[in-house]
């Protein structure tokens, strides 16, 4: 478990399924999750994903948000692919719960997974990919240190029109000026 100030950072059990599926099948959250189709997903899909998690699984380390304050899961984040060769991660977060969005849990959450990035996995570099159309996550980003790297323009179909993906980027050396440590 890993602690920021307004969250932390836990494994995921099979007691969080219900609560995933009311959070990540919302319309708005699912529609900035995944470039695919959005499609709702079922409990045997979490099941299934939940599964498929463990701590030996090729470096994917997936963590459920934990609120401090309440103990109330708000979402996930977690290193989907690790590049051990060129020491670079890809992330992914998502608050699903809209009484914790713009609050600064999204950011904490962030924060404290790229500690356990930098200091545990002893990884120089994370990246991670944003849609345009969520300037909220953006905003959240760049307050982190995230760089924009690269925009892949009118990659995503969404809501009837396409949309770019921002590509941004974070090395340990930029983190870790003038950051709190965890």
């Amino acid at each position: 478990m890993y602690k920021g100030e307004l969250i932390k950072l836990r494994p995921y059990g099979k007691e969080d399924i219900p609560r995933i599926l009311e959070l990540i099948n919302d319309e708005e959250i699912k529609s900035l999750l995944t470039p695919g189709i959005p499609f709702p997903y079922t409990y045997e899909d979490e099941v299934k994903w939940l599964n498929s998690l463990t701590a030996m699984s090729c470096g994917v380390y997936s963590f459920a948000i934990e609120t401090l304050a309440e103990g109330l899961y708000i979402g996930g984040c977690g290193v989907n692919t690790v590049d051990w060769k060129n020491s670079v991660v890809e992330v992914g977060i998502f608050i699903g719960d809209k009484a914790y969005l713009s609050k600064g849990y999204g950011t904490d959450a962030m924060r404290t997974l790229i500690n356990f990035i930098f200091n545990e996995m002893n990884i120089r570099k994370v990246k991670l990919n944003v849609y345009s159309f969520n300037p909220r996550a953006i905003r959240s980003y760049e307050k982190l240190g995230f760089v924009r790297e690269g925009v892949l323009r009118k990659e995503i179909f969404r809501a009837g029109e396409y949309h770019d993906i921002h590509v941004m980027g974070l090395f340990r050396e930029e983190w870790a000026f003038g950051r709190k440590q965890y």
